[in-house]
């Protein structure tokens, strides 16, 4: 009994992994491909960090307790285990047991696999994934994704919701920045404006940074990337600029609808949904607003308040 030793093994893929306690390196081959489901016969054994082979029983036993070998096989090859590549690492393992004349699986599977994979084996990974990773994951087919997951159905139509509400709101925090910062600016202008009104502004027109690549679709009016959004994008309306949800709310379904080639119903929905987050971006300048006046109110009142005791003040001295 002195010398049974726990362990972990894995297969080449790492998909699957499994704790024995066994007593030799023999029996970690026998019982690993028991666990594993594939033949002990020509099985080499490797370190599954980093790929070390172990055909040693006195090697075997001076390795620490719960040491991870991987058990290979054939023409399966040991490669490290890559991270930061959304959790497909495996599936470029797996391309090495094609042959020459075979068409490499990796082509026929969706981006959203491998994300899938790395959420079955650890669901707490979601923190780290990117928003394009999410939204690749939003946009999946339910029925496969819950599949790929083990999930019910429902539970991954949850899953997906859940993920489209954090995408959204990051988004809607993005716009709220992006609108105080070009408040703050506008406000510092009109701050410095009314200190030096004898000096002519130095800006104009040429203040106005255009992105490279806004170019204008003579036809409909917008900028090429607003259109992009419009047509390509979840919940375009938190998207796009202010000025952009204007011209989309002022323009009307008709015209919407020959810019966008909708039908009415979809045109009408999306319309709905501009003038909405138009409203929701007006309301929040406007709270911006009250409490910047309410600050210039507070201001001047203690100035007011500390002029009149320097009055008092100066006349009782006289």
């Amino acid at each position: 009994m002195a010398d049974i030793r726990p362990c972990k093994v894995c297969n080449f893929t790492r998909q699957k992994s499994y704790g024995l306690v066994v007593p030799s390196l023999a029996e970690l081959k026998i019982r690993g491909s028991e666990f594993l489901g594939c033949p002990s016969d020509q099985v080499t054994v490797v370190l599954e960090d980093d790929g070390t082979i172990v055909e040693d029983q006195s090697y075997f036993l001076c390795l620490p307790p719960n040491t991870k070998f991987m058990l290979l096989h054939e023409k399966e090859s040991w490669s490290p285990l890559r991270k930061m590549d959304g959790g497909t690492a495996w599936m470029a393992r797996e391309s090495v047991i094609l042959e020459n004349d075979t068409v490499d699986a990796l082509g026929l599977v969706a981006p959203w696999w491998g994300l899938a994979q790395q959420l079955k084996q650890d669901l707490a990974s979601i923190i780290l994934l990117s928003e394009d990773d999410l939204q690749t994951l939003v946009d999946a087919p339910c029925p496969e994704l819950a599949s790929a997951l083990g999930f019910q159905e429902k539970k991954a139509v949850d899953l997906q919701e859940t993920l489209q509400r954090v995408l959204d709101r990051r988004e809607e925090e993005r716009q709220s920045k992006e609108l105080l910062q070009l408040y703050l600016k506008a406000a510092e202008k009109e701050d410095k404006q009314q200190e030096e009104p004898s000096q002519p502004s130095q800006g104009g027109a040429g203040e106005v940074d255009m992105p490279d690549g806004m170019e204008v679709d003579s036809a409909s009016g917008f900028m090429s990337r607003t259109l992009m959004v419009l047509k390509g994008k979840t919940s375009p309306e938190t998207r796009l600029s202010t000025e952009d949800l204007q011209m989309v709310a002022s323009r009307g379904v008709e015209a919407m609808q020959q810019v966008l080639g909708w039908d009415s119903s979809r045109t009408a929905d999306l319309l709905q949904a501009c003038k909405a987050e138009l409203a929701t971006r007006l309301q929040q300048v406007q709270a911006v607003q009250s409490v910047r006046s309410t600050q210039l109110d507070s201001s001047r009142q203690a100035g007011g308040k500390n002029a009149q005791g320097k009055r008092t003040a100066a006349r009782g001295r006289d």
